[in-house]
């Protein structure tokens, strides 16, 4: 679960990352967004006077990483490591536009 200042720009950069968010509210609890992704739950509440999540980091398998680095561009997303080699295969790190960092790597490996 992440925090955000601003739930409509979250929804927008967590698009461009290929994340169908939905928006979703539990009873009397806040509206916030949420996408099942395989296994795994990613919700985004809204920030509130909660504490911040930003020393939580993420990790993605992207499809394309030049084509989702350049769908974040266009929307200002941030870069925080350029797109480079690794060991676990073409590698970047974005930031969204809370300051949560996320490890974007291309392919299957």
């Amino acid at each position: 679960m992440l925090r955000s200042v601003d739930l409509e720009r979250a929804l927008r950069f967590y698009a461009a990352l290929g994340i169908a968010l939905s928006r979703e509210q539990h009873g009397s609890g806040p509206e916030h967004l949420a996408a099942t992704i395989g296994t795994l739950v990613l919700e985004i509440y809204p920030q509130g006077s909660a504490n911040k999540t930003l020393g939580v980091r993420l990790g993605f398998r992207v499809k394309s990483l030049v084509t989702t680095i350049a769908r974040l561009q266009a929307i200002n997303g941030v870069i925080v490591s350029p797109m480079q080699e690794s060991q676990w295969g073409l590698r970047a790190v974005v930031s969204d536009p809370d300051g949560h960092q996320l490890e974007l790597v291309e392919g299957n490996r």
